[in-house]
């Protein structure tokens, strides 16, 4: 395995250095408690987490040491600004509603170079205080990968940046819980494949009740 999670020129000589101060302003801003940070492994691992709000992702980045590498809708990667800079901040655009296997072995090959990838196995956002049925993909990632997967809750990011808001607006407290890691050896098959899924999303859902 190599030494390192591969960046680019701009995520290594503007974002990186930024990463600390900005993590530790971000956690004060929007009042965001942790536990669990002693499950989070120090090699290459999948981060499993529900989805309730645009504000999830710089949320999780703000909790982990190193940056993520989201696995995001490519939508996305057209916004003016965000989008040319998602790329220099490891995302990985994924087209909505495709299988896009190719996406999911470029995740693999960067967990390999000592990435942490990010995925949301719900693969939208949900309802405030709701659960969405997970999508095959992240069975199947966890599968072929060999990766422990490590399962997150997060809450209140819907209070802070509803559905249709423009802008996210801090005072309600955000809570994300770290749960254990896990590593599946289910059968290489779709129907392997659902049962990890299903399995994955259930930690997420018994993190909620910690």
């Amino acid at each position: 395995m190599s030494s390192g999670c591969p960046v680019s020129a701009i995520g290594r000589w503007l974002l990186s250095p930024l990463c600390p101060a900005t993590k530790y302003l971000f956690r004060r801003v929007f009042r965001v408690e942790v536990s669990g940070f002693e499950n989070i492994p120090s090699g290459p691992c999948i981060v499993a987490s529900n989805h309730r709000s645009h504000l999830d992702p710089p949320v999780l980045n703000s909790v982990f040491p190193e940056p993520l590498r989201f696995l995001a809708k490519e939508e996305l990667f057209r916004v003016p600004i965000i989008g040319r800079l998602l790329p220099h901040m490891g995302a990985i655009p994924v087209r909505r509603g495709s299988g896009d296997l190719e996406v999911l072995e470029l995740a693999i090959e960067l967990m390999h170079y000592g990435c942490k990838i990010g995925i949301f196995p719900e693969g939208t956002r949900a309802n405030p205080g709701e659960f969405l049925k997970p999508k095959l993909g992240i069975g199947l990632l966890a599968v072929k990968s060999h990766k422990p997967v490590l399962p997150v809750y997060i809450e209140g990011t819907d209070k802070v940046f509803p559905r249709h808001a423009k802008l996210p607006k801090p005072g309600h407290p955000i809570r994300v819980v770290i749960g254990k890691a896990k590593v599946y050896s289910e059968e290489d098959s779709p129907r392997g494949y659902r049962i990890v899924a299903t399995d994955i999303m259930e930690s997420i859902k018994e993190l909620a009740r910690a």
